[in-house]
């Protein structure tokens, strides 16, 4: 693990500081999957603190409850989400980009599996997808335009 000394004495763990930066309390938002075509919404509102995750949430199947732990210099999570009364769902995921991604797993009657990402609720949706897109770039300084590619015209503002 990476850490910084100071000569004063202090002992500071970079990479762990850093990780816990990555799980914000509050509000979160996303989705989980049984394909990549068949996506169904939740909300959460997560609490994280000293590697533990707690809070509640609903989606499309009703109100849970979620209790986990996560592991901020690794970037990796786990927790059980909840329906009271009724079944348990078991997820595990990683910290990267934008969000959480990772899978999930039931044993209620047939098993079930899939997929997942959730993302802090004061990132906006199109902040999450943009990720995933790539736009070209306009290069308006022909002194660092690649010598193989064609300046793009400055727009006109009439």
């Amino acid at each position: 693990m990476f850490s910084l000394r100071f000569d004063i004495g202090c002992h500071v763990d970079y990479k762990a500081t850093m990780g816990e930066a990555l799980y914000p309390s509050g509000p979160w938002t996303g989705f989980y999957t049984y394909s990549p075509s068949d996506k169904h919404r939740m909300d959460l509102n997560l609490e994280f603190h000293e590697g533990s995750i707690v809070g509640d949430g609903i989606d499309d199947v009703g109100r849970f409850l979620v209790r986990g732990s996560y592991d901020a210099a690794e970037g990796e999570c786990r927790w059980v989400k909840t329906y009271p009364g009724s079944h348990n769902v078991y997820y595990r995921g990683f910290r990267e980009g934008k969000g959480i991604w990772g899978t999930w797993d039931i044993e209620l009657g047939a098993a079930g599996h899939g997929g997942f990402h959730i993302w802090p609720k004061s990132m906006s949706d199109a902040d999450c997808r943009q990720e995933h897109q790539t736009e070209p770039v306009a290069v308006s300084n022909p002194e660092i335009a690649p010598a193989n590619r064609p300046i793009a015209p400055k727009p006109s503002f009439r």
